[in-house]
């Protein structure tokens, strides 16, 4: 008999899963599709079926059944209550995801923002271990960020905290779906380079990490759009530690993978922004696209020591 917990993450277009065991091992991994084409009901009847489904398995492979499960979710989380608010990319509002899981299963349930809980697992395993105050910064489609201060990661009032995309870095510039213009996701997030590099080119398909192999041979138009994605990630970033005065500043995502073609100019451009602040450590994510799994694992381990799901999970040096 194995002691072990179902983790969930929940994306845009897919799901992945594992059942954690004590010690943190990986006991088992699935994947799913999130199937958002077949409407908001169906995506929650999926991540019901599949959860059951991983319950069942460790059941019969373990010899008892999860002893409580953690599930990370896209879009507007309210964590206390246990609520899916809103999710553009799946069509949900108002779902209370952790009470449903929880009935399915009858175990304990954690629910958490997806990029809060990869925070929580790059803080707790990952770039940050040992850190006592981090900012995890994924730059993907969008930028989000997940604050770690005083050995948590923090929700905020209205479970809004990190939002670093929407700091504004360009006034009066792109107009941005929140409403505001030149914030800076619009600039420096994987989407938002792929955009500009495209356009650069010529080629419609071009990516942002094509722009980053161009950088990396020399192309000056590829240059060009990569520095000013950058400045505008360092204005941002620089706002950030200003404000919350971060030991180490952990960046992922998508943008990440480029290496040495994103930190080398990016810590550069931090450099020589910051004036009375004290520069942090930034330091590329170890977790990858694995970072919400295991940090939902971590929500739902949690539970089985502290009892019902914290506001904002302990995040341990």
């Amino acid at each position: 008999m194995v002691r072990h917990v179902i983790a969930l993450d929940v994306g845009g277009t897919g799901m992945k899963a594992a059942l954690v065991g004590d010690g943190g091992g990986l006991l088992h991994r699935a994947r799913r599709a999130t199937g958002r084409e077949r409407g908001s009901d169906a995506v929650v009847a999926d991540i019901l079926d599949f959860a059951a489904e991983l319950r069942a398995y460790g059941l019969e492979r373990y010899g008892e059944p999860a002893a409580a499960a953690g599930l990370a979710v896209p879009g507007i989380v309210d964590e206390r209550h246990g609520v899916a608010v809103y999710a553009a990319n799946l069509g949900w509002r108002d779902v209370p995801l952790r009470a449903l899981l929880a009935e399915r299963l009858g175990v304990p349930v954690a629910l958490g923002h997806d990029v809060r809980t990869g925070g929580l697992a790059e803080g707790r395993i990952g770039a940050g271990r040992g850190a006592d105050r981090f900012l995890f910064v994924p730059l993907g489609t969008g930028i989000a960020g997940a604050i770690g201060v005083d050995g948590r990661v923090e929700a905020g009032a209205h479970g809004f905290a990190g939002e670093i995309g929407h700091i504004v870095v360009r006034p009066q510039g792109t107009p941005c779906p929140c409403g505001q213009r030149g914030c800076l996701e619009r600039y420096a997030s994987a989407s938002a380079v792929s955009e500009a590099w495209a356009a650069a080119c010529g080629d419609p398909e071009a990516d942002a990490a094509d722009c980053a192999k161009a950088v990396a041979s020399g192309d000056p138009n590829a240059v060009r759009v990569w520095q000013g994605a950058v400045d505008a990630l360092a204005d941002g970033l620089v706002t950030a530690l200003t404000l919350l005065d971060p030991r180490t500043l952990i960046i992922g995502g998508g943008l990440a993978e480029a290496g040495d073609v994103l930190f080398g100019p990016l810590r550069d451009a931090v450099r020589r922004r910051v004036t009375f602040q004290k520069l942090p450590s930034i330091v590329p994510a170890a977790l990858g696209d694995s970072a919400g799994c295991l940090g939902a694992g971590l929500l739902a381990r949690d539970l089985l020591t502290t009892g019902p799901t914290p506001t904002t999970p302990e995040v341990t040096a």
